[in-house]
Parts: structure tokens; C-alpha cells; sequence
């Protein structure tokens, strides 16, 4: 038998012992893609079309004004944050959907400054992705904070260094670009041991991986709808404050929804009780509802279950690069229990590797200078996809198919 026939077999093996066997369904995903990009754009869920249309049609263009209170639109933000709870590891009554991962870094950052007063250093990772870089560096012009960048390697070390100054870590759980699953528990526990807060960008993990943000003590988190929520373009984010410190939770953004009496009108500022004094203003409805539907795709499944397929497929996906004899540098960790879920490889034509792939319906993206990054979403992906992907790359790379012009030229890629 032929290594690409032991590998199709083994593949089957592990689709049909899935826990997750059979939740493609429950996606819209066109017909002939292999879909590695659910780590910038989750797939659609087939629930979302018809909530939607419904919340056009009948909550907005029937009922208009009246859907604030018989659809309860006013509580969603909270409603779909606890669902979000749910995937995260926190218990209701902590998170809220709102606003961008931008805004709601900024909110977290400012916060977390004030919380801790007298404390100027904030440490986060200098490879992090950029939004949380050029926030966390606004913010340290406004409240004259000194932020220290580092590796993981030095994180813990750079912890015991600065504890006597340090307001807090501000990391992402899992890296963008290499797939580096970051050590949470234990850098949340090295923060608190120094006196300081946690605060984590849970974009690439929150919805494949269990993250357990009440078990560890994590204080604060950031995250994103539409990647692995698969929430759709421009979804709302979350925001994570756990219970113990939403009466401290001073954010500087004190808008009408964030009152303790919005209706009231009052000029002067009061905050809400809980996680909802994090909410600004009014939220985009049609998206925010759009994600509430997304989520549905989780219902039944533990996320014990959806991390050990995605561990799976990444295992998988190597195990497939080696066996085909692909030998490109891997830039992901090949322990599973420090990677994401997603593997990313180096190349120097990546950005033309990539374009080659999609043209052949594998549908990954590009990192600069020379990652391709290929995202596992284990919702809507088989070992067979991983294979047949695998499979697609070795050719694209033995006929040089990237080397054709049309693939050469660089685009906006997100």
C-alpha cells in the first residue's frame, strides 16, 4: 500500500471515531473548498441566513421599535455573551458582546491602569498582533505607562523582573503568525504572584480551545466573533471582566448603554451593575444577532471534545507533510499541547504558494515575510480534507506552480 494510501486510510479512521463527526452540516461551506482560513473568517453556519433575514424582515421591518423589548434585542449583548462564557470557561454574568477587539482592548488596557496604580509597566509580547501593539502604545501615551516587550521565553523571567512595577500582562493566547500556543495558566499565576493583573487576546483560541478563563484566574480577556465563532465579516467582539472586579472596572469609555439607569437620561455618569457597565452604545444588531445563530453550532458539543479534534487535525496535517515528504519548516509547535489550531509553514514564494492553493480550492492565507498559515477549524473540517490539502500543497510545490505570474503579485489579504 502506498504512503497516500495508508495515510487516506488512516484519515478515515479518525473522521469515524470523531467526536465531532457530522457537524460539518451545520455549515454552509461551499461545494469542492477545503476552508483553512476559519482563523480570519469563520465559514457560515447554516443557522445564520434565516435569523437574519428574520431580524430584516419581520424584528425591524414588521415589529420595528418594538423588537428592543419582544425580541429582547436590548439584552442580547450579555445573552450572547454568556454563550460565549459557555466556550471560554467563564460562568454567566462575565462577558459581554460589544464594540470591536480594538475598542475592547483599549477599555481592558485603560482598566487594567487604573486598577493598578502605581505600577507603570505592562508587559505583552513584541510579536503580537498589531491592533494590541498600537493600542497598548496609545494607551501607555495616555496614562504614562512603560510597556515591555517580550518573548515567550522571557515572559516569566520579565515577570519576577519587573514585579514590583508591574500593572499587568497583556498576551495572546495563542500567536497569530506561528500558532504558538501561549502558557496561560502558568504566566497568570506568575502575574498574580507578582501583584498584577492578567489580560489575554483570546482571538485565535476562543472557540477551539476550552481556554478555562474562571479555573485559571484570568482577570481580563479580549476576543473576536467572526473568526472561530464564525460570527461573519465585522462581528462584534467580546469582553471577559471576571466577577471579582467588575465593581473596579473603571473603563474610559462611559457611554449611555454602560449606565446604570440609561433611560434615565441623566448628564452625569453612573455605572451598571456587572459586566454590563462594559457596554458603550448601541450595538450593531444584524451582526450581533447574526453571532448569537453562529454559536448554535456549538450546542452539544463539549470543548474537551472540539480541542482534541483540532489537536487532531494539526497532528494530523503534519503527520501528512512528513509522510508525503513535504519538507518545509514548520513554524508551528509540534506538541499538541502547545500549539493552536493551526499549523504555519515557511517559504520564500509563501504569498505565491498561497495564491496557487486557493486557485486549486484550498483556501489558506499568507503572513509576512514567508508564513503560510493554514487554520483548522475543527467544526467543519475532516482528517480527509486535511490529507487532501496536504496533498494539493506537495504539488503546487513539485510542479512549481507558484511560479506563474498570476500568482506573483501581492493583494490585500487579511
Amino acid at each position: 500500500m502506498s504512503q497516500h494510501a495508508d495515510l487516506a486510510a488512516r484519515a478515515g479512521d479518525l473522521d469515524a471515531t470523531s467526536p465531532l463527526s457530522g457537524t460539518r452540516e451545520r455549515f454552509l461551506v461551499p461545494e469542492g473548498v477545503i476552508y483553512l482560513d476559519g482563523n480570519s473568517l469563520g465559514a457560515l453556519p447554516a443557522a445564520v441566513p434565516d435569523v437574519v433575514q428574520d431580524v430584516v424582515t419581520r424584528q425591524w421591518g414588521q415589529r420595528l421599535i418594538r423588537s428592543w423589548n419582544e425580541f429582547d434585542w436590548w439584552g442580547a449583548p450579555e445573552r450572547t455573551g454568556d454563550r460565549i462564557g459557555a466556550l471560554v470557561g467563564a460562568a454567566p454574568g462575565q462577558v459581554v458582546v460589544t464594540d470591536s477587539t480594538s475598542v475592547n482592548l483599549f477599555k481592558v488596557f485603560v482598566a487594567a491602569g487604573r486598577m493598578r496604580p502605581g505600577r507603570p509597566v505592562v508587559l505583552t509580547d513584541g510579536g503580537s498582533f498589531p491592533t494590541d501593539l498600537h493600542i497598548l502604545s496609545s494607551v501607555a501615551r495616555l496614562m504614562d505607562l512603560e510597556v515591555v516587550r517580550v518573548t515567550h521565553e522571557q515572559a516569566a523571567g520579565a515577570i519576577a523582573e519587573h514585579a514590583d512595577r508591574l500593572a499587568c500582562i497583556a498576551f495572546s493566547q495563542v500567536d497569530y503568525r506561528s500558532g504558538e500556543l501561549w502558557d496561560l495558566p502558568g504566566l497568570t499565576r506568575a502575574a498574580h504572584d507578582a501583584g498584577a493583573l492578567a489580560c489575554w487576546d483570546l482571538c485565535h483560541s476562543a472557540g477551539v480551545h476550552p481556554v478555562g478563563l474562571d479555573e485559571h484566574g484570568v482577570d481580563l480577556a479580549v476576543g473576536c466573533g467572526y473568526k472561530y465563532l464564525n460570527g461573519g465579516p465585522g462581528a462584534p467582539a467580546f469582553l471577559y471582566v471576571a466577577a471579582r472586579h467588575q465593581d473596579a472596572f473603571d473603563h474610559p469609555l462611559t457611554g449611555w448603554q454602560g449606565h446604570a439607569a440609561p433611560f434615565a437620561m441623566s448628564p452625569d455618569y453612573a455605572p451598571a451593575h456587572g459586566i454590563t457597565r462594559a457596554r458603550v452604545g448601541t450595538a450593531p444588531l444584524l451582526s450581533l444577532l447574526g453571532l448569537e445563530a453562529a454559536l448554535t453550532a456549538y450546542d452539544g458539543l463539549s470543548m474537551a471534545d472540539v480541542r482534541a479534534h483540532s489537536q487532531s487535525l494539526t497532528g494530523f496535517f503534519l503527520e501528512c507533510l512528513d509522510g508525503l515528504g513535504l519538507d518545509l519548516p514548520v513554524v508551528t509547535p509540534r506538541d499538541p499541547e502547545r500549539r493552536g489550531s493551526q499549523v504555519s509553514l515557511r517559504h520564500p514564494e509563501a504569498y505565491a504558494v498561497v495564491q496557487a492553493l486557493i486557485a486549486r480550492g484550498v483556501i489558506g492565507d499568507f503572513r509576512e515575510p514567508d508564513v503560510v498559515r493554514l487554520g483548522f477549524a475543527p467544526l467543519y473540517l475532516s482528517h480527509a480534507d486535511v490529507l487532501a490539502s496536504a496533498q494539493h500543497l506537495l504539488e503546487v510545490l513539485r510542479d512549481k506552480e507558484f511560479e506563474r505570474p498570476e500568482f506573483a503579485a501581492r493583494a490585500a489579504v487579511t
